[in-house]
């Protein structure tokens, strides 16, 4: 039977503590394995803003590790392309974890990789990630501006180099996604939920859903993070097209949803997800995520104040419009438009700036 263990609270670093210590995940391993532990730190950015994994979660899970005697443990990670991993590693308070319990920190942005195929694709995957015997992905359950969401499946964009990254939104993100997950089978997945931005993945909106999610399973976990951010699981096009390669299975009337705090109440908050009206006068083609998401914030901002209702011109961004001659665009790749914001990615209050000023 699919089980998915459940803590409900307030309190990162116990709730991990206890769900690792209720299912005991690791106990027929060897001590001597080397173990990679995969947050989310998309951007540089505490974890109360609803963007990046709980550091509280990585000390829990590292605490359970040493206790039980394993000792080659490992933090890896490559924020979005624009950012800085090592300033995600400051920010989000990770560099005192790894100073307190002698930790390193592997910043993969400056990692080599190998190749892997997967069927037709040929997939760059940091070097890293195949000297690991045990890879435990600790996503957030939070939202996305392209893919709608973003947990297990997609955190394993974090083990690419940032080329890659940029070459997954030529192939429109949901089947390299689906595909990487081929290649990269985590051990175990503990899904932050927190206090996540249910809209868009950089935060800044965050809603306390005050659960931490366990399970070894990426489709089955994505699928019930789809439900708690207001979508049905195949409306996440990636999430379909992983269970139809066999990574995974979703959630059924035989999926075992197991809280583990018997005596409290879960807490069933789910989002109601808003209109985007606004996003129609984007034309977005091959976006990587960090320009697409500060055009989204801004859009955001302006639209509360009326302004995108005024735009007569579609706002083009994206790698697909390099050297293409347009009329509006954001990013370095529309350098040839008439109108052009510069920046790879531009800042939200730039884009914000430059879109009032027209």
């Amino acid at each position: 039977m699919d089980k998915l263990y459940i803590a409900n609270g307030q309190d990162p670093l116990r709730m991990t503590l206890d769900l690792l210590n209720r299912v005991n995940p690791l106990q027929n391993e060897d001590r001597n394995i080397s173990i990679g532990i995969k947050p989310n730190l998309v951007c540089a950015s505490p974890a109360e803003h609803g963007a990046t994994t709980h550091p509280e979660i990585i000390e829990g899970i590292i605490i359970y590790l040493l206790d039980k005697g394993f000792k080659n443990i490992r933090v890896i990670e490559g924020s979005w392309v624009g950012d800085s991993t090592k300033r995600a590693f400051k920010v989000c308070g990770y560099e005192e974890i790894s100073k307190k319990y002698n930790i390193p920190l592997i910043d993969l942005k400056g990692d080599s990789y190998v190749t892997r195929s997967y069927k037709e694709l040929e997939l760059k995957i940091c070097k890293t990630v195949f000297d690991l015997d045990y890879l435990i992905n600790v996503p957030l359950i939070k939202g996305h501006c392209q893919t709608k969401i973003t947990c297990a499946l997609k955190n394993l964009k974090g083990l690419i180099p940032d080329t890659e990254k940029r070459r997954f939104h030529t192939m429109g993100l949901h089947k390299p996604i689906a595909y990487l997950n081929a290649v990269i089978k985590p051990n175990l997945i503990i899904a932050d939920g927190i206090c996540p931005d249910p809209y868009f993945e950089e935060g800044g909106r965050p809603v306390n859903l005050n659960r931490i999610l366990l399970g070894f399973d990426p489709v089955l976990v994505d699928c019930y993070a789809a439900q708690v951010l207001g979508y049905k699981p195949y409306e996440i096009k990636y999430i379909r097209l992983a269970k139809d390669e066999g990574i995974g299975y979703p959630l059924s009337e035989n999926t075992a949803i197991i809280n583990i705090y018997e005596s409290h109440k879960p807490d069933d908050t789910k989002i109601t997800q808003k209109d985007k009206k606004y996003l129609k006068i984007v034309d977005e083609a091959d976006a990587c995520s960090a320009c697409y998401s500060n055009l989204v914030s801004a859009l955001e901002k302006l639209n509360a104040s009326g302004i995108t209702e005024k735009f007569a011109d579609q706002i083009c961004i994206g790698q697909a419009y390099r050297g293409y001659k347009g009329v509006l665009g954001i990013g370095n790749c529309t350098s040839c438009f008439e109108k052009h914001l510069p920046g790879c990615p531009p800042e939200t209050e730039d884009i914000v700036r430059f879109l009032k000023d027209l």
